[in-house]
């Protein structure tokens, strides 16, 4: 059984009071916690214009992440978010998105002793081994392709594993969850035939579909075409918090039938429709999603560093050991919460790698669409 170095020398002395708390960090010693979604690369854009030179995340006291809280909190692996807000769309969204992945490639370069750059499920595990946290990017947001799968296709060779179809804007290709609630017209109803394309291409290069911040119609079309499973990188469930960005019953059952994967959300207007939420609230989005649709679609994903509030008791990402702590409490067997931590992402990683895989030789990936990846310049425009 491996249990990683650093989780012994952050500092942390095992509770004499808490069993279930010993019992969470035994079991996150075991099996990666990977979190599906952290904002940390957009704080460094607003504080200091990415320049790396001039922070230090082993003493930087601004954000909800930082060194010594990853290495308390336990932090196996995680998606760095590559966000840029939907005002740069038909603008500079390319550009500025471009240099987020770059930054995020930058801070694993000048902290090589903890993160770990990786792609793949494999390399998930293959930086738990080393004892360092694996560093994947998600783009949040379809706004950031401009409409090109060139583009998309450019931004998975530098090492994006996900992209979220719309952040809080339509897209000429897909509509957001603001349509849900009428903040925003239906444009597209859901997906146009451009995003249609787009889903088949994610299947055929092996990138994560991330159903986020899309509407009812949107997840209902992807989870029908993609042959993949689908995540959600950073949402909660409609039936515990009624808010759009969270995700409907029906939706639950769709995404146990495909094999994704949702990962919670702390956000406190998400988990509990107000300002004020805590570490309970959240664990009982963990208890519904598991009584719907079974704990093997259930994930981490703390949208740390992307909210301006946090739930008592899981203010930061050093507290996450807590929440597993919560569930254990509450009845949920080793096998189900280590699924939950990590083994559910990896799981779905893997079948998205083994889609991409087959889809080389497998033209009847592509038949649902008239074009697929093989023209270059395919755009909307």
């Amino acid at each position: 059984m491996f249990y990683p170095v650093f989780w012994e020398t952050a500092g942390f002395i095992l509770s004499k009071s808490d069993p279930y708390l010993n019992r969470a960090y035994q079991l996150m010693s075991e099996t990666p916690l990977i979190d599906g979604h952290n904002d940390l690369p957009w704080q460094l854009r607003m504080q200091f214009n990415n320049q790396l030179n001039k922070v230090n995340l082993d003493t930087l006291e601004t954000t909800h992440t930082n060194i010594p809280k990853i290495k308390e909190g336990r932090l196996g692996a995680q998606f760095w978010a590559a966000y840029v807000p939907c005002e740069t769309q038909y603008k500079d969204a390319v550009r500025q998105t471009l240099e987020q992945i770059d930054v995020v490639h930058r801070m694993c370069e000048k902290y090589p002793d903890t993160f770990k750059f990786v792609t793949t499920s494999q390399g998930i595990m293959d930086a738990f081994k080393e004892n360092k946290t694996a560093s994947l990017i998600g783009v949040e947001g379809g706004h950031s392709i401009d409409s090109s799968l060139g583009t998309l296709r450019t931004m998975y060779q530098l090492g994006v594993r996900y992209l979220t179809l719309t952040h809080s804007c339509n897209t000429p290709w897909a509509d957001n969850w603001r349509v849900d609630d009428g903040s925003d017209p239906i444009q597209s109803g859901g997906l146009s035939p451009f995003g249609k394309q787009l889903i088949v291409e994610m299947n055929r290069l092996g990138m994560l579909i991330d159903l986020a911040h899309v509407p009812v119609s949107v997840m209902n079309q992807t989870l029908t075409m993609s042959v993949a499973p689908v995540i959600f990188s950073h949402s909660s469930a409609y039936a515990v918090c009624r808010h759009s960005r969270n995700v409907p019953d029906e939706i639950l059952l769709k995404v146990k039938e495909k094999k994704g994967i949702v990962m919670v959300n702390f956000y406190n207007d998400y988990v509990t429709c107000s300002q004020k939420a805590n570490i309970s609230d959240v664990a009982d989005h963990f208890d519904h999603i598991k009584k719907v649709g079974g704990a093997e679609i259930i994930g981490f994903g703390g949208d740390y560093d992307g909210v301006p509030r946090t739930p008592e008791g899981l203010e930061d990402v050093s507290k996450v050991p807590n929440l597993v702590a919560e569930l254990l409490r509450r009845g949920w067997t080793d096998e189900e919460v280590k699924a939950a931590l990590g083994n559910n992402l990896l799981r779905v990683m893997s079948e998205v790698e083994r889609v991409r895989t087959q889809s080389t030789n497998n033209p009847g990936l592509c038949e649902r669409v008239k074009r697929c990846g093989k023209d270059n310049s395919d755009h909307t425009g």
